[in-house]
């Protein structure tokens, strides 16, 4: 049995995450769509929320699982038998970083190996910080997000005072 992991923040998953899921969920007997939980960024939604709105997407679909992971993507991998790191790549700048990651994790692990989808055309824009600056600004974002993503981005933003939405650090989209 081949098992994968696809490991972000998710925050939040948008249809270019969900798109690169099903695509790698093809390919492999099990796809582990792994949650992050401490990641060195600010973040809008707690570990928990991104965890279950990616569990909630999921939740019928047979030889994909949702779990949270926390440390080294390699050690985790190794803890759960995955063989394989999935990663998506939209533009050029993204094959650079994600070629340093997958350089560094294959020293950590070379058991372990890295597959990169290109993501569909129609995504190759969507970032979740784009997500989060359209949904900030009161942008329609339901045609870049499931349903259920999109209620909880306009009940976060809702939630949130103008000052907490400027400490998001998100792109700039006002100009």
């Amino acid at each position: 049995m081949v098992r994968a992991v696809f490991p972000g923040t998710f925050d939040p998953i948008h249809n270019g995450h969900i798109d690169i899921v099903h695509r790698a969920a093809k390919l492999f007997d099990e796809l582990v769509v792994a949650v992050y939980d401490k990641p060195l960024k600010q973040l809008l939604f707690s570990p928990e929320t991104r965890y279950e709105l990616v569990k909630q997407e999921f939740k019928t679909e047979d030889n994909i699982r949702t779990e949270m992971f926390s440390g080294l993507i390699v050690n985790y991998c190794r803890t759960i038998g995955a063989q394989v790191i999935v990663r998506g790549l939209r533009v050029f700048s993204d094959f650079e970083h994600e070629f340093r990651m997958a350089l560094a994790n294959h020293r950590l692990a070379p058991e372990i190996d890295v597959i990169a989808f290109i993501t569909s055309e129609e995504h190759s824009f969507l970032t979740g910080s784009t997500v989060r600056e359209i949904a900030s600004l009161g942008g329609d974002v339901s045609s870049l997000v499931p349903d259920h993503v999109f209620r909880a981005l306009n009940s976060r933003f809702e939630e949130l005072s103008e000052e907490e939405v400027g400490d998001l650090n998100l792109t700039s989209l006002r100009d």
